[in-house]
């Protein structure tokens, strides 16, 4: 056996292993989590290292507790996820509509100041959130946008707009002008390019910025805190789990029924998202 042989074979055994490792790794504390919130709280009290139990002992009451109305004993999950659907949804479309024209306009536009711009919209994050947590409380008090979701809101689209748009500058920038001049031969305007031209060959980036934007407003807790925690019929998912865990009479089993009502919608999302990701790489084509 030669050297190049070896080094394939070694190589080859060695990416075997390190996928496996980090597929056990990742996948292990979601598959832990999902198994401890179908087991009866009396069987985890009874047995909490055991690990795998059968579908014989599953159960759903735990997920019924979690999803059943606050008013009627559970703990109003099914409220809190339509808020922060609704709030991440909002945010996510709304931030892709202000930064997909401004991260064109920085890629493609000729002013002053162009190539510094984008660095700026960076500065912000050069701030910590809790820097921003109390004169934000204290604004929108006085704009009375406080303890409302579209207020939250505001707040997610001014956090994602200025990365947003540094992203998908750079992805922008990676796509040949000469493909706008042609389409601006042909009599397009120019939306009409950002939408039939630039559009189409960003959507695995305009796809990872979207998902990017949502899993942050989807995740998120101190601005939802802050805004949000006076009225519970508007609390978001986080809330709901920060309360779970905070209580001293809700069971583990609940907990990670939660847990896992917080992070599926996101798992779900991203596996049907998948596809765009990856295509319209090669959707168009410079011709010379």
């Amino acid at each position: 056996m030669d050297r190049y042989t070896f080094e394939k074979r070694l190589f080859g055994v060695l990416r075997s292993v390190v996928i496996t490792v980090l597929v056990v790794v990742t996948l292990f504390p979601f598959c832990y989590m999902l198994l401890l919130s179908v087991r009866p709280i009396e069987e985890v009290l009874a047995n909490p290292g055991r690990i795998w139990a059968g579908p014989s002992e599953w159960t759903i009451e735990t997920y019924r507790e979690v999803l059943t109305p606050a008013g009627a004993g559970g703990q109003g999950f099914l409220r809190f996820l339509a808020n922060s659907a609704l709030v991440s949804a909002a945010a996510t479309v709304l931030t892709l509509l202000v930064s997909i024209p401004g991260s064109y306009a920085v890629s493609r536009l000729r002013f002053t100041g162009r190539r510094q711009v984008h660095f700026l919209f960076l500065a912000v994050y050069l701030f910590p959130s809790i820097l921003l947590a109390i004169p934000l409380f204290v604004l929108f008090t006085r704009l009375g946008l406080r303890g409302s979701l579209a207020g939250l809101t505001i707040v997610y689209i001014a956090q994602t707009v200025p990365v947003s748009i540094y992203m998908l500058r750079n992805y922008l920038s990676t796509i040949p002008e000469s493909l706008e001049e042609a389409a601006a031969v042909d009599g397009y305007t120019r939306l009409q390019i950002i939408r039939k031209v630039v559009l189409p060959l960003a959507a695995p980036a305009v796809m990872a910025n979207a998902l990017y934007v949502f899993m942050i407003a989807w995740n998120e807790f101190l601005f939802a805190l802050l805004f949000l925690v006076e009225d519970r019929a508007d609390w978001t998912v986080s809330l709901g789990l920060a309360q779970l865990s905070g209580g001293i009479e809700v069971s583990k089993t609940v907990l990670m029924a939660g847990s896992v009502v917080l992070t599926l919608p996101i798992v779900i999302i991203f596996f049907a998202a998948e596809r765009l990701l990856t295509e319209g790489l090669t959707a168009g084509a410079d011709k010379g």
